[in-house]
């Protein structure tokens, strides 16, 4: 471990079929690192920063910053295909949010895709 207190860390990659474990080591990742708040929950983002005072725009400073690492993080454990789905994205509540949609339903094809030939292959065997 390095003296300064930073743990290192690898982050896993996403692919086309190990979304759900990429998902939890990812989460606890971006826990670890205190930003899954901003996943999860995301925060809002102020129109007029006039108004706010000082205390405010900090908050809302540290909101964004902590956004953006855990956005940051995101896109390192993503492969290019990946990436180009969310590239585009303002925030790590979206970007989740996507991908999540990207590859549950992708799975979800693939389970009913394979109950359909489990279901072919069944009625093959009894003719």
């Amino acid at each position: 471990m390095a003296s300064n207190g930073i743990i290192p860390f690898q982050v896993s990659m996403l692919n086309n079929i190990n979304y759900e474990n990429w998902s939890i080591k990812m989460k606890a990742l971006l826990e670890v690192q205190d930003i899954w708040e901003m996943v999860e929950k995301g925060y809002n983002e102020s129109q007029d920063e006039s108004n706010l005072s000082q205390a405010e725009k900090d908050s809302l400073r540290d909101s964004r910053k902590r956004d953006k690492k855990a956005l940051y993080l995101i896109f390192q454990g993503l492969d290019d295909e990946a990436f180009e789905k969310i590239s585009n994205v303002k925030s790590a509540k979206v970007a989740r949010k996507k991908l999540q949609t990207s590859y549950n339903g992708a799975e979800q094809v693939k389970k009913v895709h394979l109950q359909i030939l489990r279901g072919e292959f069944e009625a093959l065997h009894m003719k």
